[in-house]
């Protein structure tokens, strides 16, 4: 745990915190404003957040969710995701939730969403 880059997170780089957890802007965003939720105790993965950390991620979700909205009136929709395993193009094995902001137009078409993690299998 101690070569992992979100236990060990710069202080400069939190936007927010709670009590259990941290955000931080995704450091490659897909968008702008791209956000990312991360427990403040290691968790490989989703299914690894004990249930106060589970309960607690709705409410800071809708927390930033708004708080971007409020910030961009382009966003017209959002993504959101998590990784889980190597083979789903985890790399950093410590859980993270993406809050991806969407603007009309910032993909020709955006069928299928989160389905494009397979390219071929977005549009259906």
């Amino acid at each position: 745990m101690g070569q992992c880059i979100f236990c060990t997170l710069e202080k400069s780089r939190i936007i927010d915190e709670t009590e259990t957890y941290y955000v931080i802007r995704d450091a490659f965003p897909v968008s702008e404003l791209h956000t990312l939720l991360i427990p403040k105790r290691h968790s490989e993965t989703y299914f690894d957040l004990s249930k106060d950390e589970l309960s607690n991620l709705p409410e800071i979700l809708k927390r930033h969710r708004d708080l971007i909205l409020r910030e961009d009136r382009n966003v017209t929709g959002f993504n959101i995701g998590i990784n889980v395993g190597e083979d789903a193009g985890q790399t950093i094995f410590h859980c993270h939730i993406h809050l991806i902001p969407r603007r009309k137009g910032d993909l020709e078409n955006p069928r299928g969403g989160v389905r494009g993690v397979i390219p071929n299998k977005r549009i259906y």
